[in-house]
């Protein structure tokens, strides 16, 4: 096992590729919140500006302050009442945050690779009543979605970390299906 002090090399082209797949997997939670927020854009330019990242833009502060914005929106969003939709925003904080992959093997930076995949998981899951089979059933595709170097890149890392409720429950299946 990797010890939590080493040093992990990471390319520039791998954390496209890791974005690229967070990216992939937030998308589609976009959805739920804005079902619930129309008008708020705040998830979508973060997964706008994760995209224009994995095109080739450099990973600048508007990359980070897209992530921090999403970040409000979950906020705001589970403060008025709407879990699914604060999980569909936290996917697309994830989505940003992944360009910014730490390249220190400690088992929490496993959540900037694969939380996108499981807030959307979860978002999906309270959309249709709390229903795991419906978060299985995304964890099974955004499984299908890994690309060989986001297989790689997660297994410099050690095993996703306990905790972090049901959210971290969808990582840790994730992270064992992959690696």
């Amino acid at each position: 096992m990797v010890g939590d002090s080493t040093t992990i090399e990471l390319s520039l082209s791998e954390l496209r590729e890791v974005a690229s797949y967070a990216v992939a997997c937030a998308r589609p939670a976009l959805a739920v919140f804005e079902g619930e927020r129309p008008d708020d854009r705040r998830p979508r330019a973060a997964i706008e500006a994760a995209q224009a990242f994995v095109d080739g833009a450099k990973r600048t502060k508007a990359l980070r302050d897209s992530a921090w914005a999403a970040m409000r929106a979950a906020q705001e969003t589970r403060d008025a009442g709407f879990a699914a939709a604060s999980d569909a925003a936290r996917a697309a904080l994830a989505a940003a945050s992944a360009g910014f992959l730490h390249p220190l093997a400690k088992a929490t930076q496993v959540k900037h690779i694969l939380g996108s995949a499981a807030h959307a998981a979860r978002a999906f899951e309270l959309s249709a009543g709390d229903d795991p089979s419906v978060g299985a059933d995304h964890i099974a595709q955004a499984r299908l979605l890994a690309h060989p170097v986001v297989v790689d890149v997660l297994r410099r890392y050690p095993p996703a970390p306990p905790g972090g409720g049901r959210v971290g429950e969808l990582i840790r299946q994730l992270d064992a299906s992959l690696r």
